[in-house]
């Protein structure tokens, strides 16, 4: 029983945060197909959030509350602010 480790729940938090704007990248990525708007940012979005969550989980050893992961988390949110304030401007 020694080989087990302790997830803390501020691994939980930043797990559970970082899947929020990945699955709302799907959304988006719908949306977009039916709508045929932004569809770059639709594809691109969830390519580089694989990208970038497995490099920086690489990086920090699959520590999901490494300073790393969490700045790639704030950056996804940065991006759904962005997209969300570019859909309000819009309308």
């Amino acid at each position: 029983m020694s080989g087990e480790t302790q997830v803390t729940n501020a691994q939980h938090f930043w797990l559970i945060a970082g899947a929020i704007p990945f699955l709302l990248s799907f959304f988006v990525l719908g949306l977009s197909f039916t709508t045929g708007a932004l569809t770059a940012f639709a594809v691109g979005w969830p390519l580089l959030q694989v990208f970038g969550y497995a490099m920086t989980l690489r990086m920090a050893k699959g520590d999901t509350s490494h300073d790393l992961v969490k700045v790639q988390v704030v950056l996804h949110y940065i991006a759904l602010i962005l997209l969300v304030t570019l859909l309000v401007r819009a309308s």
